[in-house]
């Protein structure tokens, strides 16, 4: 058996993967130092950048996943990281204090992923998801029928009923 690439995995969606890829790479090494080294000055932030890099990891294998439940999770993940960036931008600008629990810390860089709607790597945590939402869309999987309903090219007739698929029937 012949296996066919994802269908999102050709053309630019290649390059969409391969930034989604590096993103990952560069929140999980963020996230595993700021978590082990610094993780009792800001405890939420550096939670924060754990849930990016598993968001980046799941959109990587989402992207490159076949079949329409990997188009789900593409579509969750993608969705969710898109919130968070607005989320955490935002209040990245109204109240950072919210990322850092003492006064002490207050001046320290405390920055994720999605701070500041991702400026640290130049808005690409902005621009991503919706690049990548764009791209779900273009390469929407087709419908499949379901075993045992009937397709006849122009119309489904899932229970069987060809008179009843018709319209003026």
């Amino acid at each position: 058996m012949v296996q066919k690439k994802s269908t999102r995995a050709v053309g630019i969606g290649r390059v969409l993967i391969a930034v989604y890829a590096i993103l990952a790479l560069a929140a999980t090494g963020r996230s595993v130092f700021q978590i082990a080294t610094q993780f009792q000055q800001a405890p939420l932030a550096y939670s924060l950048s754990g849930v990016s890099a598993v968001v980046y990891i799941m959109a990587t294998i989402a992207l490159i996943g076949r079949g329409r439940r990997w188009y789900a999770v593409a579509w969750a993940t993608i969705s969710f990281e898109l919130v968070g960036v607005l989320f955490v931008g935002l209040m990245s600008i109204v109240d950072p204090s919210v990322f850092v629990p003492s006064a002490k810390y207050v001046h320290s860089d405390h920055s994720t992923v999605w701070t500041y709607f991702g400026i640290g790597y130049g808005f690409v945590p902005l621009v991503l998801p919706i690049l990548g939402m764009l791209w779900l869309v273009r390469t929407r999987p087709a419908v499949e029928p379901v075993q045992g309903d009937r397709f006849d090219g122009e119309r489904f007739d899932v229970d069987g009923d060809e008179a009843a698929a018709r319209p003026g029937a």
